[in-house]
């Protein structure tokens, strides 16, 4: 079978304070774009893994895919299978693609195999693989908190607006980011700042990472302000990434160009939520 697995961007994303376990508490909105790899999971022989698209460092035993193949595995017997992921999503971007990946490989297994999973357990696996990837299991908008793997449904639509995503030859590591990071209680609360008017999240709905990773790669602050400029209503960083988005009202008139940058641009669509029964 053939599942789409899609990214998403963060809508404000405050870091509360550092946890006992190396982690930081986090408030952040997720919410599901429609930029996607592409997975392909077929019956096989003997287990497998590989990738085309973008390149993909590391051995592929330990890529999330496989990871959460062998997760799986643990809780529910499952035949082999070929894995095969056509990498679209650029990494080290806060867009989420690799947690993405994972999550639907969770999916796509019990789809493929007919397993007798129920959606709890698909979810505590999506958990353990990483913090956000619970998350892509459930294509609606969702509140994170914790370590952003406690998940609220949030009534929030961003239908028929024009999301514009920007990710310039800059790679900013999630080490790189948290490093710098200020952990802060100070300032609207995210899920405040949303039940504003969208004319009004510039003021108050705002990306913590952003102070440190701007001042670490100017040019990055510079393509925010340039999405403003072009007319964005709001515009911020996804994740602790190096992607830069901005939400319009409409297509930009003339076209948009950041240098070296790639840019991936779309009117966003109704949202359904489909998490596996």
């Amino acid at each position: 079978m053939i599942a789409f697995p899609h990214c998403k961007i963060n809508l404000g994303l405050r870091v509360i304070e550092k946890r006992s376990d190396g982690f930081h508490n986090l408030e952040t909105c997720f919410y599901p774009v429609p930029w996607t790899d592409i997975l392909e999971i077929t019956p096989a022989e003997v287990t497998s893994f590989h990738t085309t698209g973008i390149p993909i460092d590391g051995a592929p035993s330990t890529n999330l895919c496989m990871r959460a193949y062998q997760l799986l595995a643990q809780y529910v017997p499952i035949p082999p299978a070929s894995i095969h992921l056509h990498k679209i999503i650029p990494m080290g971007a806060g867009l989420g693609g690799g947690s993405a990946d994972a999550a639907f490989v969770l999916r796509a297994l019990k789809e493929q195999f007919a397993l007798n999973v129920p959606s709890s357990l698909l979810l505590e696996c999506a958990r353990q693989l990483g913090s956000d990837c619970a998350f892509f299991l459930q294509n609606a908008p969702m509140m994170g908190t914790g370590k952003g793997d406690i998940l609220t449904p949030i009534s929030l639509s961003l239908a028929g607006m024009y999301l514009v995503l920007v990710k310039p030859p800059v790679h900013v590591s999630t080490k790189e980011a948290y490093q710098y990071v200020k952990p802060s209680q100070q300032g609207p609360a995210v899920a405040e700042a949303l039940s504003m008017p969208i004319t009004q999240w510039s003021k108050d709905l705002r990306n913590d990472f952003e102070i440190s990773v701007f001042r670490q790669h100017p040019e990055l602050a510079a393509i925010k302000e340039k999405l403003y400029q072009a007319g964005a209503i709001y515009a911020a960083m996804s994740g602790s990434g190096s992607t830069l988005f901005g939400i319009f009202e409409a297509p930009a008139k003339s076209p948009l160009s950041f240098d070296g940058a790639l840019i991936w641009q779309c009117t966003l669509p109704t949202i359904s939520p489909s998490i596996p029964d």
